[in-house]
């Protein structure tokens, strides 16, 4: 014979409970919030070149360079990312546990370790 489910209550049950405390929170807060319309930038606004003055700081763009920040900080987080992981990706563990490179010497050392060949500088 089957029972129903019975709800164990506990300690273990407040960070449930939490959780669900702070999504109705944010929730809340978030139905609520009021956002600016969206706006663009002008009509034949040159960005390239706004970006290049804004480098040397310079004001004859047409965009301010501050409307520019934000955009230009989510670019470098996501190249540092992928530079951190592509240095992650081309190291290798060998034995016992130590890292290496990968093939740094143009693929010689394996050719010379697969085939046993010694004139593997061809």
């Amino acid at each position: 014979m089957t029972t129903k489910p019975q709800l164990k209550l506990g300690s273990h049950l407040v960070p449930g409970l939490a959780a669900v405390a702070l999504f109705v929170v944010m929730a809340v807060v978030f139905l609520g919030a009021s956002f600016p319309n969206p706006q663009g930038f002008a009509e034949g606004a040159n960005l390239t070149a706004s970006i290049g003055y804004t480098m040397f700081n310079l004001d004859f763009g047409s965009v301010a360079g501050e409307s520019m920040l934000i955009a230009f900080e989510i670019i470098d987080l996501v190249l540092v990312a992928a530079l951190v992981g592509s240095v992650l990706l081309a190291r290798r563990e060998g034995e016992g546990g130590q890292m290496r490179t990968i093939l740094t010497d143009g693929g010689r050392e394996l050719k010379r370790t697969l085939f046993d060949d010694e004139e593997g500088d061809r």
